[in-house]
């Protein structure tokens, strides 16, 4: 008896190949390495589409939402991976592929390449530009500090500030620094701190530990509230060689909390050393200054006193004086000679004046024309003649 051969339809078929698949142990829990290649992300529902292939061959694959959500990374075409996955058929086309349950970077940690993932797109942003750096005061009253109140990072912020600047207030936020609502509780300190203006700056960090320890300090929600912040903020986590996006972020970056401290108030002692020295530096330029002025007011003086007119007056003074005394001695010289020449004239005028002539017995004699009587001819017997002698006048008539 011949066996007929069962015709079944397309969907039987990949029903069945589903069903093997599914049904073996080994595909259901597969670990696979290769480079990603035609990857769709569905932002919208969070699925994620893509290939995996190696140097040979290439297997569709896709992540759902609710795996994808727990990536620590971006995937991105060309990126070599090693996912957890099971294998089945994707019944409508017949075609197998991988249902990705995890996925790790291959050869770089997965927390490694979110952190260069998130700095470069923070970095595009400009969240870490020089442009948008606060300044740090130079001498702040009140200094916030966002750390664990349990860790040494907060004994030596309290101890080196104490020490350096004793007068500043110290507002203290203890907040986690690790685990899963470490970033949530760094996020809303920093809020707090900015809305309510507590602070003049503020101080944000924790000791050193790995780089999961230090994991919240790379929050995305935690980078923007430190960029939006009204108040500087100074990064200090971990040690030296440790780096976070708040570090990238921040005004400013110490390479642990003991340096912020320093960094945030300046030092009591050193304030008092500069003062000292810019008191002796003053002292000593307001001393050149005062030479420098007393050698010019010396020089002006001395211009003063060549270029005075005081001067000039008092020759010019001196040298009327010595004409006044000259007009004076040549006036007394002349009314001298004059007085003389006077005194000549009055004796020869005392010697001609008849008056001086009547006093030594003459007469005048006048006619009754009242003419002088010079001669004898000038009168005749009879005539009235008016005499004139030195205390009167008489009358008298000629006879003879």
């Amino acid at each position: 008896m011949m066996n007929i051969p069962k015709v079944i339809t397309v969907s039987q078929l990949n029903f069945y190949l589903k069903s093997l698949i599914d049904n073996d142990s080994n595909l259901r829990f597969v670990f696979l390495e290769g480079e990603i290649s035609n990857l769709t992300d569905h932002y919208s529902s969070g699925h994620i589409y893509f290939s995996l292939k190696d140097e040979k061959s290439v297997v569709k694959a896709v992540m759902f939402s609710y795996a994808a959500k727990n990536l620590k990374f971006q995937p991105k075409n060309g990126m070599k991976v090693i996912l957890r996955a099971r294998v089945s058929v994707y019944e409508p086309s017949g075609q197998y592929q991988l249902y990705v349950e995890d996925m790790q970077p291959d050869g770089v940690g997965a927390l490694s390449l979110q952190f260069e993932q998130l700095k470069e797109k923070l970095s595009k942003e400009g969240l870490f530009d020089k442009s948008h750096k606060k300044p740090i005061p130079v001498f702040p009253q009140t200094v916030g500090v966002i750390t664990s109140p349990t860790g040494a990072a907060v004994r030596d912020i309290l101890n080196i500030i104490g020490r350096r600047c004793s007068f500043v207030d110290i507002v203290m936020c203890p907040v986690l620094v690790q685990g899963e609502n470490a970033a949530s509780q760094l996020t809303s300190a920093i809020k707090r701190f900015s809305d309510n203006n507590i602070a003049d700056v503020i101080i944000i960090g924790r000791g050193g530990g790995s780089q999961e320890d230090l994991w919240a300090f790379n929050d995305e929600g935690l980078a923007r509230a430190i960029f939006e912040c009204n108040t500087p903020v100074i990064s200090a986590v971990g040690h030296e060689t440790d780096f976070t996006i708040c570090d990238f972020v921040s005004d400013l970056r110490a390479p642990t909390p003991s340096a912020a401290a320093e960094l945030a108030v300046p030092d009591r002692v050193e304030l008092l050393n500069e003062l000292s020295a810019q008191k002796q530096y003053l002292s000593a330029l307001m001393d050149k200054k005062l030479l420098t002025l007393e050698r010019s007011l010396s020089n002006s003086l001395r211009l003063l006193s060549a270029y005075s007119p005081i001067k000039s007056i008092e020759e010019n003074e001196k040298e009327l004086a010595d004409t006044a005394n000259r007009m004076v001695s040549l006036s007394e010289q002349l009314i001298d000679k004059n007085t003389k020449n006077l005194m000549k004239t009055a004796s020869k005028l005392s010697a001609l004046n008849p008056v001086s002539v009547l006093m030594r017995g003459y007469s005048y004699v006048t006619n009754k024309d009242n003419k002088p009587v010079s001669s004898i001819n000038d009168v005749s017997v009879g005539d009235k003649i008016s005499v004139k002698v030195n205390d009167g006048t008489f009358n008298a008539v000629v006879e003879d």
